[in-house]
This record gives structure tokens, sequence and C-alpha cells, in this order.
């Protein structure tokens, strides 16, 4: 079975990219879940996030949102001692600000997922590329993604970092053409 080249053989990786990686996220949650999750991959590898990942859900509250901008600087100290998540100031820090602009965004267009999919005109871009160095770093799409986010507060959304969470989430298929997901990723737009 053909995978895109960037999957190593941890099996966290291969069920990552199997059954998660590309396919369209609409849920609000998980769409937090991964602005956290991207955010704190920044200068780290993503398995190394992967790995962590139920170490974020417990101390995000289940990326339970409105738990999360609630947090206060006390609870920000006590994440700070948490092996299981990354102990960064600044990206602890920044989960707590971006959940707070994320509730704004959300009352503003009714939820995350409208807003974020108008970026790509509300379908999953779908790519054809044959081989990894094909697949860009950023794009125009990521580019407004990202400078939108900035101007609403958002830490930690940069360029690249929004384009691995638009393929993260599905808003792009950037499997690569002869991977096995490529066509069923399309299938899961519907």
């Amino acid at each position: 079975m053909d995978r895109c080249g960037w999957v190593t053989n941890d099996p966290v990786y291969i069920t990552y990219h199997d059954e998660e990686w590309g396919v369209p996220v609409h849920d609000d949650k998980k769409l937090f879940e991964f602005i956290i999750l991207e955010g704190a991959q920044a200068g780290l590898s993503w398995l190394t996030i992967l790995k962590r990942r139920p170490g974020y859900k417990k101390a995000f509250a289940n990326f339970n949102v409105e738990k999360v901008a609630r947090f206060s600087s006390e609870k920000i100290e006590s994440l700070l001692l948490d092996p299981g998540i990354i102990r960064n100031r600044l990206k602890v820090t920044a989960a707590v600000t971006n959940a707070r602009a994320f509730i704004k965004i959300q009352e503003e267009f009714g939820s995350f997922d409208n807003y974020a999919w108008q970026f790509v005109d509300g379908e999953q871009k779908i790519n054809q590329f044959n081989r990894l160095d094909q697949v860009p770093a950023t794009t125009r799409e990521s580019d407004a993604f990202s400078k939108d986010l900035k101007q609403r507060g958002f830490k930690f959304v940069g360029s690249t970092i929004i384009y691995a969470h638009m393929q993260a989430v599905g808003m792009v298929n950037d499997h690569l053409i002869s991977c096995f997901r490529h066509k069923e990723v399309m299938k899961d737009c519907g």
C-alpha cells in the first residue's frame, strides 16, 4: 500500500495519515484541537505532537474552547509543569489567547468552521502532486488565512503553520496521487 513519503513506520504516524490527515473537518471542537496542536508543533516534528496528543487533550480540557478561554494565569503556570505537553510559556499562553479569539470568531460567523472554510471557498482544494517536493509550505490561501487570524489576535498562526492546519483538517488534499488516501479523501468530500 503506497502512502505519502513523509509517513514513517511509526504506528502513530501511520494511523494519523491513514485515518485523519486530509479528511475534511467541519466540527469546531476538532478545528480548535488542531489550532492548539499546530501552534504547539512550531519548530518541532508533528510526530512529537501526535505522541503528546493525549496529554494535550487532558491539559486543555478535552479541547473545550470555553474552558480553555477561562484558564487563569495560575492554570497556565500549572500547565508549564505538565510533562504531557510541550512546556513552552509562549505556546501555552497562545493556546489560551487563541481560545478567546476563536470564541469571538464563532460569535461573528456562527462557527469557526464557517469562518475557516471561506478561505477555500467552502470546498476542499484537491491537489495533484506526484512528489513531496511539489507540496508547498504556504499558499495564497494560507497567507490570507494567517494574516486574518493574526489581525484577530491569534498567536503561532504563521502561514506555514496555517497551511499545515489546512492540510490536517482537509481544507486541502495534499496526499500524493500515488497514495491510496488521495482518492479516499476525495470521496470523503462527498
